[in-house]
């Protein structure tokens, strides 16, 4: 009996994908379970995600009340989570899933590099690109829907190295599905393989994407609107009141941090060319969030840079007649330090310390299923799976049953609703039947839960102390009053 060819094949690819998609999955659950993942954007993806599991029409009211989520991006894959939600029915399978995705891409990234140089270097770049900071700024902010994007890039440029012009091709199309802005990705693959006289596929690819794009920006997104809009279009139009140089050390960063896990050397491949149209509206775009290294909008860019970076390397030993060691070493030296300092820097939100966060966890379990919540960006995420959860603000509070509340980041409501739950750093609020607020309330000195019945007086879980004559109003106004945005 014969043996099956994926057997037969290198166990090194999959085994690091294996230890990447770990890697990944422990870390985005520890930072979701640690209070440091938000509403903008996993509890807005996980919204999505249940409203397909339901059966219905994908919508945020994270976004808005039943908001319509296919007119902020156009991301319709996102029904394949939909079985998996259906059995795990948390924000936690969005993140397995995303590190699942992503770790598929180290696959054809270091099968390529594993071929073209063999084991001791193709270790060494396969194990560069799953520390990647690109990936790993990815994995640091909740869930996005471009970690079915990786995946597709990477074996469609892949593809690209080894000469598989229609597989590649064929990798390529999905990611029409995946954002709007992907297809100027896919144009891009298109425009290559016309570059690389393969015209029928390459002419067919680029005018199917450029009509897609078209046709989804200026129709279907505005259709679904509320307000028969693209709501994205401030990105497209940013160069009328934005400059494109506006920013220019920070993109210069993001171009440098691109390519010094190289050396370099990707810029001796055309492949690199590809990450053009992601960095074109990335720098033209108004918002600066878009110019920086943080954040998911890098990780597309990570298989196009290390494909290009082994294809570079060959080009190089084919002048050189051996592989530069100071390329491979650059590559695992600037890999790790960019990991490492991700690990370490600050995180976007104030950490609470575990007795704060188990204090947390007890407090919201206060607040009923099926309700009606206007929770803080960072409490929104814990509640998205069994409540309908909208952005806290001033217009919300008077249309939601509950109000989960971040101390550290809102102010508590004035009136219409009783306090249910009170920590130094955490809130609870439910409708009154009075409308009125009761007054001189203790806010709590000790990570400690304190609950409160409609109607009764305030008494500690544990043995706490109040601070004696500091009443809720004094207490807000030492609260900071910034909100996290998206």
């Amino acid at each position: 009996m014969p043996i099956p060819q994926w057997l037969t094949r290198d166990p090194l690819p999959r085994a690091l994908a294996a230890a990447a998609s770990a890697s990944y999955a422990t870390h985005s659950i520890r930072l979701h379970r640690s209070f440091q993942s938000s509403g903008y954007d996993l509890g807005i993806f996980e919204q999505i995600v249940k409203s397909y599991a339901d059966g219905r029409w994908p919508t945020a009211d994270l976004l808005g009340p039943g908001a319509p989520a296919l007119a902020d991006h156009f991301h319709p894959i996102l029904v394949v989570l939909a079985p998996f939600y259906l059995l795990s029915p948390h924000p936690e399978t969005l993140l397995v899933a995303q590190s699942c995705l992503f770790a598929v891409s180290v696959v054809p990234v270091t099968r390529l590099a594993l071929r073209v140089h063999g084991k001791p270097v193709g270790s060494v770049i396969g194990i560069g690109y799953a520390m990647s900071w690109g990936l790993w700024s990815a994995v640091d902010f909740d869930f996005h829907e471009i970690c079915f994007a990786v995946p597709l890039i990477a074996f469609a440029v892949e593809r690209l190295a080894t000469q598989q012009w229609k597989a590649a091709a064929a990798y390529a199309l999905p990611l029409l599905l995946v954002k709007e802005e992907l297809a100027l990705t896919v144009m891009g693959i298109g425009l290559y393989l016309i570059w690389r006289k393969q015209r029928p596929v390459g002419l067919a690819l680029t005018i199917f994407s450029v009509t897609s794009f078209i046709l989804v920006i200026v129709v279907i997104m505005p259709a679904l609107s509320t307000d028969a809009s693209y709501h994205q279009i401030r990105s497209l139009t940013a160069p009328i009141a934005t400059p494109i140089v506006a920013g220019w050390d920070t993109k210069l960063v993001t171009v440098l941090a691109l390519l010094a896990p190289t050396a370099f050397v990707a810029l001796r491949s055309p492949t690199v060319a590809l990450a053009i149209p992601t960095l074109g509206w990335r720098f033209a775009s108004g918002t600066p969030t878009h110019w920086g290294i943080y954040a998911h909008y890098s990780a597309v860019l990570m298989p196009i840079v290390f494909v290009a970076f082994v294809d570079g390397l060959r080009r190089l030993q084919e002048t050189r007649r051996s592989i530069p060691c100071a390329a491979v070493v650059t590559c695992l030296v600037v890999t790790s330090l960019t990991t490492v300092m991700l690990a370490i820097r600050a995180p976007g939100k104030p950490r609470w310390t575990t007795d704060q966060q188990a204090a947390a966890r007890h407090a919201l379990t206060l607040v009923p299923d099926g309700v009606t919540v206007a929770a803080s960006n960072r409490l929104a995420p814990q509640l998205t799976s069994r409540c309908r959860v909208m952005l806290y603000r001033s217009e919300q509070s008077t249309r939601s049953q509950w109000i989960v509340l971040d101390r550290q980041a809102d102010t508590p409501p004035t009136t219409g609703y009783v306090v249910i739950a009170e920590l130094p750093h955490l809130a609870i609020f439910t409708m009154s039947a009075s409308g009125h607020t009761p007054t001189g309330s203790v806010w709590w000195t000790k990570p400690q839960v304190a609950l409160r019945k409609p109607g009764t007086a305030t008494t500690p879980l544990t043995g706490s102390s109040p601070l004696p004559g500091r009443t809720r109003s004094q207490a807000r106004s030492t609260t900071a009053t910034a909100r996290e945005t998206k």
